[in-house]
């Protein structure tokens, strides 16, 4: 089921390798790891995509990307995970990483807002940079260990199932 799953939305690597923004890094898209749907190279990328979602600055599609190519797992998975920290989101998941943040470093926890703006980076960023960062941290990692381990029991729970299925299809 998740090979399928992600089958449905791969990206055509010849295709993508043409782009012209691609140019630099054309020689390292070849390789079949970041392109291939394999629970080795799927399941990583998904739990680096968590991992990078929480990250507290902008580019985490791009970050996660390149992320993936120096790791050598799919990049496609690992740029679109990223996306599970979106506009509707952000907000809350920025605010109990604040406050996580504060409850661990013993701070009084003042008024938070976010606000997706150079003058929120320079203003209110530098006064909760802090909390938020290791708040951001831990729920990233604790994100990603979960992320996988979840994805991977469902791999191969999906993969037991499978075989079962044509096992039991063969006998009868």
């Amino acid at each position: 089921m998740p090979r399928r799953f992600f089958r449905r939305f791969a990206f055509k690597r010849h295709e993508i390798a043409e782009k012209w923004f691609m140019t630099p890094f054309r020689h390292m898209l070849h390789d079949h790891r970041l392109w291939g749907i394999r629970r080795k190279t799927v399941v990583p990328a998904f739990s680096l995509g968590l991992a990078v979602a929480f990250l507290p600055f902008p580019g985490h599609f791009l970050v996660a990307a390149l992320a993936a190519l120096a790791l050598r797992i799919n990049i496609p998975v690992a740029a679109l995970s990223t996306l599970i920290v979106n506009p509707v989101t952000v907000g809350p998941l920025f605010y109990f990483a604040y406050a996580l943040g504060n409850a661990l470093l013993g701070i009084e926890p003042g008024p938070f807002y976010f606000e997706l703006s150079l003058d929120w980076m320079q203003n209110v960023f530098t006064a909760v940079w802090l909390p938020l960062s290791l708040g951001c941290l831990l729920l990233g990692s604790a994100a990603a260990v979960v992320g996988f381990v979840g994805l991977d029991a469902l791999w191969r729970y999906s993969l037991h199932d499978y075989k079962t299925k044509k096992r039991n299809k063969r006998t009868h």
